[in-house]
């Protein structure tokens, strides 16, 4: 058995047949309407020209004289077909007042019952329709005869005078206007099928080359696609219009649902998202660029699309790093642990290395004021810690940050007025990770200074009934005032904020807050930056608190 497999037409050839199918239905449509104008003319021009006939032929003279007359055949016939030669209708009758044909055109008639086309006919009233006379449909006018002599009874009927003109069928009329129509056609056929070709080389151009089918499958694989990763794709055309958008994109930017076609300005989209998405100042291409979007922390792609030398338009791609920055923090704890002990077994050696030294040269007093002098700061930095930061957790954070920093050659400061009670496990580690972030960032720009002023950062912990509020100043460059809601906004560090490369501890830190029901702000000093946090503090954890 072989298998046979149909073709299936090109575009182009669906575009012909569909393009003649037209045609022709257009063109039955015009030879309907033609018809039907066709038979109004001929009603209206054929109708009055009979019943021109039928009056005439009914006021003769001779008609009235003899219709009333035994036998008028005779000298009737002449008449009517001297009426139907000249003027070449198709038929004339005339009857008598009995309504009997008494002269036809058509013999066999003579004798046999007139048909009226209406009963007032015989009263005195004309008529002018449509009759089927002796087999065939025709136009008639039927007009009364009457008499004229006084003698006679003036106005009396006499009889009846039917002229008819065959109407021509409907076929034959399509006959009549076949060569018109057939040229139509033709023009119409030439026209369609060179519009056709023209419209599908267009079309296939426009297409770059593929069929409806292969577009379609096209379509649905890109649906797939899209819809099926993990990431956010959203493309804008030139005038920054939003062409495409995934679910994943469209949640992450909290986008209405019907946003194709939109611009960004109605969208809402302004700020520092707006500069990513239309490339603002980082040219075709943008890596790795860290947004603040809805409470998440989006780190964004951007690639301009272009064609032949031509700007079509962007593709930027998005991923939701909120949970691995989260995650990243608590993995920097226990980086921060690991500094600590390796900051203080640096610590250890080096005091080791000096008292080792000192015992070879035989100060054996000074190794002794040494050691109690390595033990009053110890302890000093401890009960300094402890006494004001009762929270376990922050204050090892703290004593974390000063083992780090002091080894970066950044003396930590915990100013007087810090004041912080046990806190909640959850409220706990948010401000742990404020207080890291701000501390961490606060010591990269004091190590980075090349000024000789002394090198510090001080941190400030205060806590009341409703908010926990974290200062930290340090000694460094300070802030650009142009940059004091970008580094937030845009999720820079410290060393962002000075050209560096960019992170998302700050942003973090903003959102953090935000979700504490606080803010973060900085400002300068006279002495560098001072970055200020708050966060709000629930009545359940005020009552544990007391």
């Amino acid at each position: 058995m072989v298998a046979v497999t149909s073709r299936r037409r090109t575009l182009a050839g669906q575009l012909l047949i569909l393009q003649l199918a037209i045609i022709v239905v257009v063109l039955v449509a015009v030879a309907a309407v033609s018809l039907a104008q066709s038979a109004a003319t001929f009603n209206r021009v054929e109708g009055r020209r009979v019943a021109t006939l039928g009056e005439r032929l009914g006021g003769s003279p001779l008609l009235r004289d003899q219709l009333d007359r035994p036998a008028p055949g005779e000298a009737i016939a002449p008449l009517v077909q001297t009426i139907s030669t000249q003027y070449g209708v198709t038929s004339v009758t005339v009857a008598n007042a009995r309504g009997r044909v008494v002269a036809s055109t058509n013999p066999t008639l003579v004798g046999s019952p007139v048909r009226l086309g209406d009963p007032q006919v015989a009263q005195g009233r004309s008529w002018f329709g449509e009759l089927e006379i002796d087999g065939s449909r025709e136009l008639v006018a039927q007009v009364p005869v009457l008499g004229d002599d006084p003698e006679k009874n003036l106005g009396m009927y006499l009889g009846v005078v039917v002229v008819g003109e065959e109407s021509p069928t409907w076929s034959q009329r399509l006959v009549g206007a076949s060569s018109y129509l057939l040229t139509y056609l033709g023009i119409a056929c030439g026209l369609g099928v060179v519009g056709s070709w023209l419209l599908a080389r267009r079309i296939k151009r426009q297409t770059l080359g593929l069929e409806p089918r292969e577009i379609a499958g096209l379509a649905e694989h890109r649906e797939a696609l899209l819809h099926g990763i993990a990431e956010g794709v959203i493309a804008l055309d030139p005038q920054h219009r939003v062409t495409l958008v995934n679910s994943v994109g469209r949640r992450l930017l909290d986008l209405p649902e019907h946003c194709l076609g939109r611009s960004l300005a109605e969208l809402r989209i302004n700020g520092r998202l707006r500069d990513v998405l239309a490339g603002a100042g980082s040219g075709p291409e943008a890596r790795d660029q860290v947004v603040v979007r809805g409470g998440r922390v989006l780190v964004m792609n951007r690639m301009t699309v272009r064609k032949d030398g031509r700007r079509l338009g962007s593709v930027t791609t998005l991923r939701d790093r909120t949970e691995l920055a989260r995650l990243e923090q608590e993995i920097g704890g226990f980086r921060s642990t690991t500094e600590l002990l390796r900051a203080q077994t640096h610590e250890f050696a080096n005091q080791l290395h000096t008292i080792s030294g000192l015992i070879q040269i035989g100060e054996h007093d000074e190794v002794v004021r040494y050691v109690d002098a390595l033990s009053r700061h110890r302890a000093s930095l401890d009960l300094t810690v402890t006494s004001r930061i009762h929270d376990t957790a922050v204050a090892a954070l703290v004593m974390a940050k000063s083992a780090v920093a002091a080894e970066r050659r950044v003396e930590l400061r915990i100013s007087e007025r810090t004041g912080l009670d046990r806190l909640p496990p959850e409220l706990a580690a948010d401000v742990a990770t404020v207080l890291g972030n701000l501390v961490d960032n606060a010591v990269e720009a004091v190590a980075a200074d090349s000024s000789d002023r002394p090198a510090w950062v001080e941190v400030e912990l205060r806590q009341d009934a409703a908010s926990v509020e974290i200062v930290v100043r340090d000694s460094g460059p300070g802030v650009a005032p142009e940059l004091a809601q970008e580094v937030f906004t845009h999720g820079f560090t410290t060393k962002a904020a000075q050209g560096g490369e960019r992170g998302i501890g700050l942003a973090l830190t903003r959102l953090v807050c935000h979700r504490r029901g606080g803010e973060v702000a900085v400002t300068n000093t006279d002495e560098g930056a001072m970055f200020t946090a708050r966060m709000s503090v629930p009545p359940i954890v005020r009552q544990e608190a007391k």
